[in-house]
């Protein structure tokens, strides 16, 4: 269960857990970027609709400033900004309108101009003193500069006026302009006098934590962090805070595991808990943490899909089965939820046929449908490759044949697929004549050489295979698995083998824990001679994956050492797992054993 396709890996259960509620966020201050003029391509007209906090002056719209303004916004559009800049300023301090300083502030930052920006924004807040959006602006600019002295005072003003109950996503407001800084230490000094009036609330020792976090002062953090508990001891978000300040995971830890002994019900600490478990491979006390909040939310897709990967990683596919199935009924029974199924299927698809149930896994593909364009096509390629494994390979090649895809990487895959059949059904010419034409139309796909180049070295065709892999890592140089096919096909021949040790050296040090690398490092470490090297390398390999290939190799070395009762058992093993396997026979023939 541990290889059930790329889709199913730890980034994947991370993303997943993370759609269990996160801890609320406070509102994000909004960003000093240019916002669309509503003006433009609104009928021709020139300036913003009024806000409701901008006071607007009673100004006769005449011809001339219906020209200067609409001929700006023309000049422009074909990519001048001075000119239309300039008038625009001056139309703004003639007529005193705010909508029209906010549109050459607009001009400004969308034609990067910082210092011109500013400008406006200024006139912008002068002409309206009592637009939070003019002001929304002009601290995100002197915030970047770090010109905190103009934007102190207004922080102040902010948290004076707000109401008790508000004031505490206001000071999560001011955190996140300040993150903008360039100077930290300037921006934290700022915010320590600005807080100072209200130490009494657990919100303002939380961005001090925070805000110390950000400047290396973690042992500072952590006090403020604590401080936030004793104000308000249920406040999840303060412990959350703490776990993101602790020296390590473990200390993490048991700031969470502590703060859920005492509120069992805190969901998006307990969900941060299992996140770190998951983080740290302790999968099983992870799924604990999971069935708790599965028992207080059982509809919950975010946690039934985390609970569905972590079995996985537990080598449980009944329970997996169960987890995703649920899944997928939890959303038809909301056809409104936007989320895609397709990931869920495909992995569902994988289950039923490491069950055996080919028809089952058929089924389940043919449930993913358009909503996600890549998994839709990721699933015909997988229904084509059941159908041909599952003996109807004219059907499967039809499969992929009606595919219709304008992009030139999936038409490549298409026909990299196509060869995989072919090969997989026997039909190692034919594979080859089809990648010998694939690679007219895409000669550099690395996936369509590589490929290309180990059915040439089947087909005996040893210059086109070396000359394809060396193709590969000329354009792929961190490719790690050409290398390797290139040091290894120069190894199984018994020739350059200086050379295919220095090739398998390079693609270990890319992927030093590959299995398959270490098996060709321990074949080639044979063939020069170096029996127990050898024997090290692939026993390692055979620990970490229990291959038929890497037991045959290995058999040959304990063979060639005279432990001929080991070798014939690791013969016997790989003959269990795959009785067709080509390695095992032509050894089996050459050393003349029968088993």
């Amino acid at each position: 269960m541990k290889n059930v396709f790329a889709i199913v890996t730890l980034s994947a259960l991370m993303s997943a857990c993370a759609v269990v509620a996160p801890p609320p966020a406070p509102p994000a201050a909004a960003a000093p970027q240019p916002a669309p003029s509503e003006g433009e391509g609104a009928g021709g007209e020139a300036t913003a609709p009024a806000r409701a906090d901008e006071a607007l002056p009673n100004v006769a719209l005449s011809s001339d400033l219906l020209y200067k303004l609409t001929k700006s916004e023309l000049e422009f559009k074909s990519g001048r900004w001075q000119g239309p800049f300039v008038t625009l300023m001056a139309v703004a301090q003639q007529t005193r309108d705010p909508r029209i300083a906010h549109r050459a502030a607009e001009m400004a930052l969308t034609a990067k101009q910082g210092g011109e920006a500013l400008a406006a924004i200024r006139l912008w807040r002068e002409l309206a003193p009592d637009s939070d959006e003019a002001k929304q602006y002009f601290l995100g600019f002197v915030v970047l500069s770090d010109q905190m002295g103009e934007a102190e005072p207004i922080f102040v003003q902010r948290l004076k006026d707000a109401a008790p109950a508000a004031r505490g996503i206001a000071m999560f407001q001011m955190q996140q302009f300040l993150t903008r800084a360039k100077d930290k230490l300037l921006a934290y000094a700022m915010l320590e006098r600005v807080l100072a009036p209200y130490l009494d609330t657990p919100e303002s020792h939380l961005v001090l934590a925070q805000g110390a976090y950000a400047i290396g002062e973690r042992e500072r953090a952590e006090r403020e962090a604590r401080k936030a508990l004793r104000i308000k001891p249920d406040a999840e978000l303060a412990a959350l805070t703490l776990a993101q300040v602790a020296p390590d995971p473990a200390a993490a830890g048991v700031a969470l595991s502590d703060f859920l002994r005492a509120y069992p019900g805190a969901r998006e600490v307990r969900a941060a808990y299992a996140r770190l478990l998951i983080d740290q491979k302790q999968y099983a006390p992870a799924r604990a943490q999971f069935l708790v909040l599965l028992k207080a939310q059982p509809d919950n897709v975010g946690t039934l899909y985390a609970l569905g990967i972590i079995s996985m990683q537990l080598d449980d596919s009944a329970a997996a089965e169960g987890y995703f199935k649920q899944f997928i009924g939890v959303l038809a029974a909301h056809p409104n939820d936007e989320r895609d199924p397709a990931k869920v299927q495909m992995i569902l698809s994988q289950i039923a046929e490491e069950k055996g149930d080919s028809a089952g896994a058929l089924r389940w593909l043919e449930q993913v449908d358009g909503r996600d364009a890549r998994a839709y096509f990721d699933a015909k390629i997988r229904r084509a490759q059941l159908m041909a494994r599952h003996g109807d390979l004219d059907g499967g090649r039809k499969l992929l044949a009606d595919i219709q895809t304008d992009a030139a990487e999936e038409q490549a895959q298409v026909l990299l697929a196509d060869a995989q059949l072919l090969r997989d059904g026997g039909y190692t010419q034919s594979a080859f004549t089809v990648l010998e034409n694939a690679l007219k139309r895409f000669p550099d796909s690395p996936e369509l050489l590589y490929d290309f180049a180990l059915l040439a070295e089947k087909l005996g065709k040893m210059e086109v295979m070396e000359t394809s892999l060396r193709r590969v890592i000329a354009q792929s140089p961190n490719n790690h698995n050409a290398y390797n096919a290139l040091g290894y096909s120069l190894a199984e021949r018994n020739i350059r083998l200086p050379e295919a040790y220095a090739l398998i050296e390079q693609a270990l040090k890319m992927a030093p824990g590959d299995p398959f690398i270490m098996d060709s490092m321990g074949w080639v470490q044979f063939r020069m001679g170096h029996l127990a090297e050898a024997e090290e390398l692939l026993r390692r390999a055979y620990t970490l994956r229990k291959d038929p290939e890497i037991a045959v190799h290995l058999g040959e070395v304990l063979w060639g050492k005279g432990d001929k009762a080991g070798a014939a058992a690791l013969w016997r093993e790989a003959g269990a797992k795959d009785p067709k396997n080509d390695a095992l026979k032509s050894t089996l023939a050459r050393l003349n054993v029968d088993l």
